[in-house]
């Protein structure tokens, strides 16, 4: 009888529901290490360059819930600052193999996360990995390729070329690179090195405010795709709208990623759509997320008219939404979602 009666005790003691609920033992075992976890993905800061003037290089190591990703996808990286937690996605750019993660972070003038980082970074630091996503990658075949990238669109570029390195890709790669001047070139020493021990591999920089070491003069245009790779198998393109529409109107079968919201009409659904950290509720006219917030006041973080991939992603915390560019609706909770290209299904609720 005694050993029935603790054995219901224990069953029904805090300590045992903590132990053995989805994040019990990581509660405890966090208090140790902050990376010691086992559900959720977190890094620790062991590498911080800051080797342009308006970059940093972090070079993160992750727990063993981080599952990795492949070369050319994004991470949604978790910072605290001022006491809340701030989310964005930036793209790795080391390759998929690697057990560390390398994150090149540009500034954009009024970007909250990037200019923390960018001052504040430093070893040590523990970050959060939420999730990877993203289908700008490699294709499984082999052949001839060209990168195209614009300033911060060099990382998921860089990560697809390390990662051929890796693989002792033979085939004929060109890497084309376009910054405003050499000293904001991030990895033009690194590109210089690859180049001399692939010789299959070609590499070109373009700079809009010198002509310094550039080896390409304006634009981006068929010139340059002339001194590049014009009959490249496979093309890559990433940065600023401008260029990847110069780049597709070469080349309409080039794998791009710039995040420009699209330009559509939708019907309200009548739905409330309530921004939950700003108090703010208003009644869903059917545009993007992104222009109902901007037209009710809020100032959310978007670099999307600018090419800059995923920077105005933010939690949805309950409803549906649809995402304009595939159709798809999601009533998942607590999932992420790109305002540029959401528009509410009835009553949805964003941590704004």
């Amino acid at each position: 009888m005694f050993t029935e009666t603790l054995t219901k005790r224990v069953r029904r003691s805090t300590l045992l529901d903590l132990l053995t609920g989805p994040h019990g033992v990581d509660r405890f075992t966090e208090l140790v290490d902050p990376t010691w976890t086992r559900g959720d993905a977190r890094a620790r800061i062991v590498g911080v360059r800051r080797t342009t003037p308006r970059s940093v290089t972090l070079t993160l190591e992750p727990n063993r819930a981080f599952t990795g990703f492949r070369a050319g996808q994004h991470i949604n990286l978790s910072v605290e600052i001022d006491g809340r937690r701030r989310t964005r996605p930036y793209s790795p750019a080391n390759a998929e193999t690697d057990g560390l993660v390398e994150l090149t972070i540009g500034r954009h003038d009024g970007g909250l996360v990037s200019t923390y980082l960018i001052e504040h970074a430093r070893v040590g630091m523990v970050v959060g990995l939420d999730s990877v996503g993203g289908d700008f990658t490699l294709p499984s075949g082999t052949g001839s390729l060209l990168f195209v990238s614009g300033g911060s669109g060099i990382t998921p570029v860089m990560s697809m070329l390390r990662t051929l390195r890796a693989r002792r890709h033979t085939g004929a790669v060109a890497f084309v690179h376009y910054a405003r001047s050499a000293e904001e070139a991030c990895y033009r020493d690194e590109l210089a090195d690859i180049a001399r021990a692939m010789p299959n591999v070609t590499v070109l920089h373009g700079y809009s405010r010198t002509t310094a070491g550039s080896d390409l003069d304006g634009r981006f245009g068929s010139e340059h795709l002339d001194a590049a790779l014009p009959d490249a198998d496979h093309v890559f393109v990433c940065g600023p709208p401008e260029l990847v529409d110069a780049v597709r109107s070469l080349r309409p079968d080039a794998a791009s990623e710039s995040f420009v919201p699209p330009v559509f009409s939708g019907e309200s659904s009548g739905g409330r759509v309530t921004f939950a950290d700003s108090g703010v509720e208003i009644t869903d006219n059917g545009k993007p997320l992104l222009d109902q917030a901007e037209a009710a006041g809020l100032t959310p973080e978007s670099g999307c008219r600018m090419g800059i991939c995923f920077s105005c992603t933010r939690r949805k915390t309950s409803g549906a939404v649809r995402n304009v560019i595939t159709g798809a609706v999601s009533s998942a909770e607590e999932e992420d979602v790109q305002l540029c290209i959401t528009t509410p299904v009835g009553d949805v609720d964003i941590a704004l």
